[in-house]
């Protein structure tokens, strides 16, 4: 089992790895990587995220609704609590703690959701479409919180004050909506729901896109982190507790308390078991917010998780 999940986070490390190297060799301007955020934000990510949605059945998204429950209030939960401790305790900046709490809340569904669910319960088509749909809960019910956030903040900024964030509401939620992150996987799940078939040609076309968008957003990443010089604190260290040990047995609670049992337990708790994603610190550059706490709790818990997530195997292996 140890060996899997190295064989799994192994593509994160070594692509992050050159991307950092690339920074730090000014082969890429670390100080300046708009257009790659543009390229991963607005086409890569948003190709895949409608890809991943609009092939999964509509009936099989249904069947799957104990687990979108568990991961949605896991997520929101974490996020949730976390965002009044960094904002109301360690006196972070909103567009900081968006951007650390989605780091946290969110995990790393599409790079390691496959091969550790896959070596747990089994590949197969039942196991793809748990990923597909997890992938799906997090890009449209988790993103806009921090799309929210961020897009409020940057209101702010630019003098529109007068109003109250309740009053500002319909605007921000349509400036969220109108970004590709988000309308890419909520179309997806819309013509999903009402039944309509994507032509393969229009599939096949996009799907380059879709199969460069985890590499390159992992390789943004490094970009991103060679820039920083990173510092563990209080503040990373209990997010990354959050992480890998709370928010799990958050999940693992809400499983219990709705009597949930077998393999939809099993992917549950493990799904949100895994490290930190990379969702938070690109959002964040997106907005020229900089969060050196959610870009250690990134690598902190990629690497934690090597210890975690045999332990949650093996406690899940019997429910």
């Amino acid at each position: 089992m140890t060996y899997v999940i190295f064989h799994a986070l192994a593509p994160i490390f070594i692509i992050m790895l050159l991307g950092f190297w690339a920074g730090k060799a000014k082969m890429v301007d670390n100080k300046n990587v708009s257009l790659l955020n543009i390229f991963v934000m607005d086409f890569a990510l948003p190709a895949a995220l409608f890809s991943a949605t609009v092939q999964t059945p509509w009936n099989g998204i249904v069947a799957q609704t104990p687990l979108i429950v568990v991961l949605t209030l896991a997520m929101w939960i974490a996020y949730a609590v976390l965002y009044f401790v960094a904002t109301k305790i360690f006196k972070k900046s909103p567009q900081d703690a968006a951007v650390l709490t989605l780091t946290v809340a969110l995990p790393n569904y599409a790079a390691l959701g496959l091969p550790i669910l896959g070596s747990v319960v089994g590949e197969g088509s039942a196991t793809s479409l748990s990923v597909a749909v997890s992938i799906a809960c997090g890009s449209v019910l988790m993103t806009p919180f921090c799309l929210l956030i961020l897009e409020r903040e940057k209101a702010r900024l630019a003098g529109e004050t007068q109003r109250s964030t309740l009053a500002m509401l319909p605007v921000l939620m349509w400036r969220s909506v109108k970004k590709p992150i988000v309308w890419g996987p909520l179309l997806g799940v819309v013509l999903s729901a009402i039944g309509i078939k994507m032509p393969d040609l229009i599939l096949t076309a996009i799907k380059p896109l879709g199969l460069a968008a985890t590499a390159a957003a992992l390789f943004l990443t490094g970009v991103i982190l060679s820039a920083r010089q990173l510092k563990i604190n209080s503040m990373v260290i209990s997010s990354t507790v959050t992480k890998l040990l709370i928010q799990p047995a958050i999940a693992w609670g809400i499983v219990l308390l709705f009597g949930l049992h077998g393999t939809v337990a099993i992917t549950a708790i493990l799904m949100i078991a895994l490290s930190a994603g990379f969702f938070g610190v690109v959002f964040g550059n997106r907005f020229g917010v900089q969060s050196p706490d959610a870009e250690a709790v990134l690598l902190l818990s990629s690497l934690l998780s090597i210890l975690s997530l045999p332990l949650f195997i093996s406690l899940t292996a019997g429910i």
